[in-house]
């Protein structure tokens, strides 16, 4: 067993200690309210049912240990001057979190109309869990937060990316029980590898076992005390046990135990900032033990609730109808004392004032849980600079990635303290390998000769879980920093759920008024379901764009560049904006580039457009429009435009390249929607569309179903079809190829079928014959791989 804090550190003194305990007794009564109480939120008169709320909603079981930890970060933020947030785990603890915001003022000054004093304390009460309210857990809405905790696995990771390039922050974050249970909270804890004391804050995990979840108890509550010891210090950290249901006990031991940690991390971070070698240390953590339900209802009708998960949400859940209820919830919250603790007014009495901060020094009025109010622009360099001289379309061959590489290579250079590139393993093998020319991979443990970048200063984070990427970034933007994400696009999909929590929080911060902008959260998919012919079906999945496209339109946006000059405008745009997601794929392997430097800029802002040098149907209303969205589509559609010049030269080809996959949408829909007439306008009111499209056929269906000329779109793109084989073959299995793009013209053009059924039966054998040479030679024909645009002779020119 480890030695107690308290054989080292002085104890609290009484008065210490009373205090302490009755700011905690405040925070308990005030949560308590929130859960049942309308009316009579200072129980001036005996509770009656119409005092209590007709929907009892909430989590007690959490809360007064949360309570516990927030009254003692705040004793040692003020005898230290700490720079502190706080990341709640359980966030369906939210009632506790709101009762402590209140004490410190912060929730009134954010919330003018909820008052510190016996009317603010009753709209306190009815707005929890209260329609026209706001949520139980810690949402947006409550100062001080950056992590709402409503799905579990995330708060460790959040925690370490606020702890990032923030020195002088200290991140305590609380895991529930339940919570360590999840796989991404398992990983979390590998975090510290990548933590540098030296030029980074300090994270203090308390791991607070309450011992249930709703319903069963929970695995590490329950596992040998040395185990838990055991698995802790196996990842790295120095555990210390605060346990007991004495509520005097717990807080001396808790302070204690508060005081030791808050002397190590400072010891640590004062070693690594000396100039010294800066190797990996063993950080404190906490593991707290007190009751689920503490100081609630022990028993109610004769089965025991506190200690147990029937204290989980509420206590008592027939306050309305049951007289006994009743009474036993208003000896309940009569149990703490509530006329000592709040004056004739309501107001906090003034020795509960005493204990919290003041000013930005508070918890939930820290800057950095308001990201926006601390974000500043990045430094970026013109782009312009890093681009492909393009002399004719489709020269010269290069991987879009590997020319972006260089860019944000310099990005990084440019923004040594906010800005850092994430990535589960695969930043080198999605071509942006130029970052290590002037960083490395951040790491703080051991490395052996041979060992490629790896440095505790790197500014590439580098860790194979997606989780850990997505949450370490999210923590990083949510504190007013930058970033970019990038993956093999199938495996994006791991983080589904992690993203309709970022996308929730972004819909919502935008109706709060205090809450500022952050930075977008940039996605850069690379390795992508057309180019996945090594790995083969598992890797080949391009859903996660429908997954981002069924999030609110005014912050989602979706980029398809279809080469690398419009990657890189793209890109620029992206790092420039703010309050968004923008999912970018772009491929990585070697590809022709179609754009100057000043036409993809062009093409980037408008989202789409007419290709005018592939078309041939100037001035006039096309016979056919084939339309094309991402890089593999865009080829395999200009390579069929060149099948039709060749052998249909009379057919009018008007060619449409999509960037901006939301575009699509209508105006109405999507803030970069087009309207009606715009796209009547591009893609014709009754001509047949062969729309190329790099994900999912349906979703352009989706996005289009309302235009007036949506029965003649025919769409081509992933139909679930793939294995380990060739790059055409791979687009031959959907139907995606240049041959068959023709077939569905012959098809779908009026009076084609009969007058090209032999350009068709050519393009059937010419399949074929594609086939039947990967097969046989285990690659494809080269008059497919190495097939280029040769731009038409003007007839007029000589």
């Amino acid at each position: 067993m480890m030695e107690t804090a308290l054989d080292v550190h002085r104890a609290l003194t009484d008065d210490e200690l009373r205090r302490l305990d009755a700011y905690w007794r405040a925070a308990n009564y005030l949560t308590v309210g929130q859960i049942y109480l309308l009316d009579n939120p200072l129980l001036r008169e005996p509770l009656t049912p119409d005092d209590i709320k007709p929907r009892l909603l909430g989590h007690w079981g959490t809360s007064p240990g949360l309570n516990l930890i927030y009254a003692h970060l705040n004793r040692v933020i003020v005898a230290r001057d700490l720079d502190a947030m706080l990341v709640t785990g359980p966030g369906h603890g939210g009632p506790a979190i709101v009762a402590n915001t209140w004490l410190e003022g912060t929730w009134s000054e954010r919330y003018h109309d909820v008052a510190r004093d016996e009317a603010g304390m009753a709209r306190l009460f009815r707005q929890f869990s209260f329609p026209g309210g706001i949520p139980s857990h810690v949402a947006a809405d409550v100062p001080g937060s950056i992590h709402e905790g409503g799905e579990l696995g995330y708060a460790l990771s959040h925690a370490y990316g606020a702890a990032f390039d923030h020195p002088d922050l200290l991140v305590t974050c609380v895991i529930g029980d339940g919570e360590a249970e999840t796989g991404p909270l398992a990983g979390s804890w590998l975090s510290d590898v990548f933590l540098n004391p030296a030029r980074d804050g300090a994270v203090l995990p308390v791991l607070h076992l309450n011992g249930y979840k709703i319903a069963n108890p929970t695995v590490l509550s329950r596992i040998p005390e040395t185990d838990l010891l055991d698995l802790m210090r196996g990842s790295g950290y120095q555990p210390y046990v605060v346990a007991g249901d004495d509520p005097a006990q717990v807080h001396r031991t808790l302070a204690a135990t508060l005081d030791r940690a808050l002397d190590e991390i400072a010891e640590i971070q004062r070693r690594a900032r000396s100039g010294g070698v800066v190797e990996r240390p063993r950080w404190p953590m906490i593991i707290l033990r007190t009751p689920k339900g503490w100081t609630g209802p022990r028993e109610v009708d004769g089965t025991q609730v506190e200690g147990t998960y029937r204290a989980h949400q509420v206590p008592l859940s027939g306050v309305r109808d049951n007289p006994a209820h009743l009474a036993e919830l208003e000896h309940w919250l009569r149990s703490y004392r509530p006329e000592e603790l709040f004056d004739a007014t309501g107001a906090p009495v003034d020795e509960l004032l005493t204990l919290p901060p003041s000013g930005d020094r508070r918890m939930s009025a820290n800057p950095v849980t308001n990201g926006g109010v601390v974000l500043r622009d990045l430094t970026l360099p013109d782009f312009r600079d890093y681009g492909v001289e393009v002399p004719e379309p489709g020269t010269p061959i290069a991987g879009a990635t590997g020319v972006l590489g260089p860019w944000i290579r310099d990005v990084i250079s440019a923004n040594p303290e906010t800005f850092r590139l994430f990535g589960p393993d695969e930043v080198a093998s999605n071509r942006l390998g130029a970052a290590f020319e002037v960083t490395d991979r951040a790491w703080v443990a051991a490395t052996v000769p041979g060992d490629d970048h790896l440095s505790p200063d790197g500014r590439v984070m580098e860790v194979l879980s997606e989780h850990l990427c997505q949450g370490w970034l999210e923590g990083y933007l949510l504190t007013g920093r930058h970033g970019v994400f990038t993956s093999y696009e199938a495996f994006i999909h791991i983080v589904d759920s992690m993203l309709n929590q970022h996308a929730k929080w972004l819909k919502v911060t935008r109706a709060i008024p205090w809450r500022q902008p952050i930075a977008s959260l940039n996605y850069l998919l690379s390795s992508h379901v057309w180019r996945q012919d090594h790995n083969g079906f598992s890797h080949q999945d391009p859903g996660f764009i429908d997954h981002v496209v069924n999030k609110k339109a005014e912050v989602v946006r979706v980029y398809l560049p279809p080469d690398a000059n419009t990657l890189l405008a793209t890109m620029d745009h992206c790092l420039r904006s703010r309050h968004y997601i923008n999912v970018v794929v772009a491929g990585k392997q070697a590809a022709p580039n179609w754009l100057t430097m000043t036409e993809a800029i062009q093409h980037t802002r408008r989202g789409l457009g007419i290709w005018e040098w592939a078309s041939n149907d100037g001035g006039t209303e096309p016979d056919v429009v084939l339309a094309c969205c991402g890089d593999v589509p865009t080829l395999e559609t200009l390579a069929a435009v060149e099948l039709l010049r060749q052998n249909l030269p009379a057919l009018k080809v008007r060619l449409v390249n999509v960037v901006d996959l939301m575009r699509l949408q209508p105006d109405t829909d999507h803030p970069h929607g087009l309207t009606d007439n715009e796209f009547d306008t591009i893609f014709t009111q009754d001509r047949p569309i062969i729309f190329a499209y790099h994900g999912y056929p349906w979703l352009i269906h989706r996005l289009t179903y309302r235009r007036s000329n949506h029965d003649n779109l025919h769409v081509r793109g992933y139909k679930e079809e793939g294995t380990t084989t060739t790059p055409f073959d791979m687009v031959m299995l959907n139907d995606l190829d240049r041959f068959h793009l023709v077939i569905d013209v012959i098809d779908r053009v009026p009076g084609l079928a009969a007058s090209a059924a032999h350009l068709r039966q050519r393009m059937v054998d010419a399949r074929q014959a594609a086939r039947d040479y990967t097969r046989q030679y285990g690659e494809d024909d080269p008059q497919v791989a190495e097939w280029r645009w040769v731009r038409e002779t003007d007839p007029t020119t000589p």
